[in-house]
């Protein structure tokens, strides 16, 4: 006779192999709910907002790449020239290597779609989210500055939802322009789905030092060892970046682990309530960074650069507990990263969506080079 596990048993025995509580339920019903609607213009003077410095109403300009605070830009981007590839600049070498989920001790894979169900399976109540075993696959893509030298320890950028086809051409002009150390750029992708009972959720959006330690044993010697490359174990020479839970996952790494990660570039950073499984530690989510975390803690040693769009998501959902505004997580990001002294750079960009690409092809050169300032490696004494 078959026989048949239900989907809390799979959820709980999937649980013991991360290494993490799950509290589930089979989901109610697998009707989609219905999108949320467009996310509203939040203005860059509203309550909450920390005043900001327009950097000037010129098209195409960034803050000052020696100053910090909090920057207001656009509303009309420019892409910068960084961003293309220029004649004469030495051109680093791009491989890739594939991870499949049964070699991992950290993340075996879990999914929140039933058997059968659509791939964008949204559950009805995100307080009650069944999961199921899911194997994947991953990419790692790997950047080798053309100026790397074999044996010495390199510096490193981590990157999350690889690959970036802009990074290596950004990198390429900067490292030749000595803006940027010549670092490694390893960039990761994530185990797929999205947001609460994902992999990729889980992933990035639980609150712990789980996915730092993953790259750290499982990602970065692969690195090392399939393209003969030395990384640095200096946490002042590493730098984790990413977009929406990617860029709030690139924060947690050198949240819980500063002894490996002290720079963090983050694009509209998932600053919110979005944790899954939950943790009585941290029953907000991200949004206790800003709520707790931050204010109640000894400054860390993190370098931070973070922007966010005035039509960045805004999504109650099912939880309705208003801390799912991705315009006011950032803001409140920024409040109290000032208050406890931390070095950190703010970009409010008007006219700008989530992870906007416009936003992006202007800053991320001068966010990169911002982010690596003060930087005294090896190669920079």
């Amino acid at each position: 006779m078959k026989t048949t596990t239900s989907p809390l048993k799979i959820a709980l025995f999937t649980g013991c192999l991360t290494g993490i509580a799950l509290v589930c339920a089979a989901p109610e019903s697998s009707a989609q709910p219905a999108p949320p609607p467009p996310a509203p213009t939040r203005s860059p003077d509203a309550p909450g907002t920390p005043p900001l410095t327009p950097v000037g109403a010129e098209p195409g300009l960034n803050p000052p790449v020696g100053a910090g605070g909090n920057f207001l830009i656009g509303p009309v981007y420019v892409r910068a020239p960084e961003m293309t590839a220029a004649e004469g600049v030495p051109k680093g070498r791009v491989r890739q290597f594939t991870m499949r989920s049964a070699d991992s001790r950290f993340y075996p894979g879990i999914t929140k779609v039933p058997p059968g169900g659509r791939p964008d399976y949204m559950p009805p109540d995100l307080t009650q989210v069944a999961i199921y075993p899911r194997a994947y696959t991953r990419t790692v893509t790997v950047y080798v500055p053309a100026q790397y030298v074999p044996g010495a320890p390199a510096p490193l950028l981590v990157t999350q939802d690889g690959p970036d086809p802009s990074l290596p051409v950004v990198l390429d002009n900067l490292i030749a322009r000595h803006r940027v150390p010549p670092l490694v750029a390893v960039m990761i992708q994530n185990g797929g789905g999205d947001a609460q009972g994902s992999e990729r959720g889980l992933e990035y959006d639980t609150m712990s030092g789980r996915y730092a330690e993953f790259v750290e044993q499982e990602v970065l010697p692969r690195v090392e060892s399939n393209y003969g490359v030395t990384l640095t174990r200096d946490p002042d020479g590493r730098a984790a970046m990413g977009g929406s839970s990617g860029g709030v996952a690139a924060f947690t790494m050198a949240w819980y682990h500063p002894e490996l990660y002290h720079r963090v570039v983050t694009y509209s950073g998932t600053y919110v309530n979005q944790a899954s499984p939950r943790d009585p530690a941290t029953p907000h989510g991200a949004w206790d960074y800003h709520e707790h975390l931050i204010p109640e803690s000894e400054r860390k040693p993190i370098r931070l650069w973070l922007e966010v769009g005035d039509r960045d998501n805004y999504n109650p959902n099912t939880l309705r507990d208003g801390m799912h505004d991705w315009v006011a997580a950032n803001n409140r990001m920024a409040i109290v990263l000032q208050a406890k002294g931390y070095h950190y750079q703010y970009v409010f960009a008007l006219h700008a969506g989530h992870t906007d690409r416009n936003v992006k092809a202007q800053t991320l050169p001068e966010a990169l080079e911002w982010v690596w300032q003060g930087y005294r490696g090896p190669d920079r004494a």
